[in-house]
Parts: structure tokens; sequence; C-alpha cells
């Protein structure tokens, strides 16, 4: 995840990069700064929206994939008027909504490999697409 960094070392274009994956960037997004109102309720949103991707990739009860389809559908919308869309929130806390969709979609791809490899039955198919360009 790539978020603009104007208090720690620089970086040529004052950006920082950061693993969309990582289990602790949300975490030191909380710490490296004292989020309120709006920005610690999107915060939390797009750390919910993660968390349910993340823990029910590999989900089989209806539930449980319900969960992971709206937090898939949620991060790959784009486009959206929404206050709390993806690219809003991302907007909103600098971060670039892009490179957190393709870090999420590999983590994503390479979960399902490993279910694939252990012989476990394969989650139903999403009812989104990322399509590319503008």
């Amino acid at each position: 995840m790539l978020r603009r960094n104007n208090y720690e070392r620089s970086v040529t274009d004052g950006w920082a990069s950061f693993d969309p994956v990582d289990h602790g960037v949300i975490e030191t997004l909380y710490k490296k700064q004292i989020r309120e109102g709006e920005e610690g309720l999107m915060l939390a949103v797009l750390d919910n929206a993660i968390e349910c991707f993340q823990k029910y990739v590999l989900a089989q009860r209806e539930r449980e994939r319900r969960l992971f389809r709206e937090a898939e559908e949620w991060i790959l919308e784009r486009n959206s008027d929404w206050f709390f869309s993806f690219e809003n929130i991302c907007e909103t806390l600098e971060l670039y909504p892009d490179y957190i969709r393709q870090g999420l979609l590999c983590w994503k791809e390479e979960k399902l490999k490993e279910a694939q490899a252990a012989g476990r039955p394969k989650p139903p198919a999403p009812r989104v697409t990322v399509k590319t360009g503008t």
C-alpha cells in the first residue's frame, strides 16, 4: 500500500510503500497518526473489509461466503460517488486503491492455489471482476 509520508524519512516523491497484505499495515496507520471523526471511521471500515476479505476467502458457509463477496465487491468497485466507497476512503487516507487491490488479488490467488494443492474445495467464483483502464 502506498501512503503519503510527511512525518518519516522522505522518499524521492514523498510516498512510502507498504505491503497491502501485511497484517500490521492497518495497525501501523492507527499508530502513526491519531485519527478522529470521519477518518477514524473510514480507517475502521477499510480495516473491517480487508479482515473479511482475508478471513473468509476460502469460506464454505453461506454467511461467510457472503461476507467475503461483499468485501471483495466493495474493494473492486470503481467510480463510486458514495462517501464511504473504497476509493474515497483510500483518497482520504492518502492510500493508492489500485495498489491495494492488486496486492489483495495476488494474495487471494495464492491462497486459492494453496487450498487447491491441499485438496480443499474451491470457493465459488466472485461476482465482480476488475476492469483495467480509467
